[in-house]
């Protein structure tokens, strides 16, 4: 969770303080409104969305970060060390689970990208160059690699779940 906070927090810093110092509060009321739509946007929206090819995810090094990420192999090898007794359960239960969970933090990471999108439009059209270039690399960053990461866990037990049928 705090690697999370952290993660979080440098990644909206930059964004805040721009919205702060050079964005009228009724256009990033404005920018919020309509990124918070993204909100009740279908789970079919973003299925049809959907990346489907893994070596996409390779080629891209989505594969690599998941690693990193909250439930990763690292984490969960830190869990290990410190709690030799740490397991994680994989049933059907925990796996439709993770799969619900791939599509709230899919919704929350669109409505971030959509949120940082308008905020670089407004910074690219006030020639706030630099702004752009911040807000574009943050927005990569923190909200396009957490949204194919989230792709690619779908897909990975998609696949599990038909290995297991067949």
């Amino acid at each position: 969770m705090i690697p999370n906070l952290l993660w979080s927090l440098l990644s909206l810093i930059p964004v805040a303080c721009f919205c702060y110092t050079l964005v009228p509060p009724k256009l990033v009321y404005i920018f919020l409104g309509i990124s918070l739509a993204g909100y009740m946007l279908p789970s079919s929206f973003y299925n049809a969305i959907q990346i489907k090819n893994l070596n996409f995810f390779k080629k891209t090094g989505v594969s690599i970060v998941q690693k990193y990420t909250q439930n990763g192999a690292v984490i969960n090898g830190l869990m290990r060390k410190k709690f030799p007794g740490y397991k994680l359960l994989y049933n059907k239960r925990t796996i439709e689970s993770q799969y619900k969970k791939t599509y709230f933090f899919e919704k929350f990471h669109f409505i971030m990208l959509l949120f940082f999108l308008f905020t670089t439009i407004f910074s690219l059209r006030q020639s706030y160059y630099r702004w752009a270039l911040i807000i574009t690399i943050t927005n990569i960053i923190y909200n396009i690699y957490p949204i194919l990461l989230q792709h690619y866990i779908r897909l990975r037990i998609e696949l599990l779940l038909k290995s297991k049928r067949e």
